[in-house]
């Protein structure tokens, strides 16, 4: 087994990933309260990524959140997904405003809009 740090290009943390667990597994070290986490299979969709560097071994993603087309450009499940190398992501979708939230205050001016 093999460990990757992981960098979260939007607030600039990382972390260590092994090869034997998903991106999201070991972003919910970073102990930040209220990662969106669904069904862990794929199926909901709340945990969307986007990896702009590095490689990951994918398992099958429900293309009712995750396109042929969004795939190949990148965007996965992080539920789905298992780092190969360093990896750096964009957290997207409904884990935004959690995972980028500065601690001790809002994430922006936008904090209550709706997505």
């Amino acid at each position: 087994m093999s460990y990757y740090e992981v960098l979260i290009e939007e607030t600039g943390e990382k972390y260590r990933c092994s090869s034997a667990e998903s991106l999201l597994s070991g972003m919910e070290r970073l102990g930040k309260k209220g990662i969106p986490v669904g069904c862990r299979g794929g199926g909901c969709g709340v945990c969307k990524i986007k990896v702009s560097q590095g490689d990951i071994a994918k398992r099958v993603m429900s293309r009712d959140h995750i396109s042929e087309f969004e795939e190949e450009q990148g965007t996965v499940l992080a539920c789905r997904v298992k780092p190969l190398s360093d990896v750096h992501l964009c957290v997207i979708g409904k884990m935004q405003k959690t995972v980028c939230a500065k601690k001790g205050g809002p994430t922006d001016s936008n904090a209550g809009a709706a997505n």
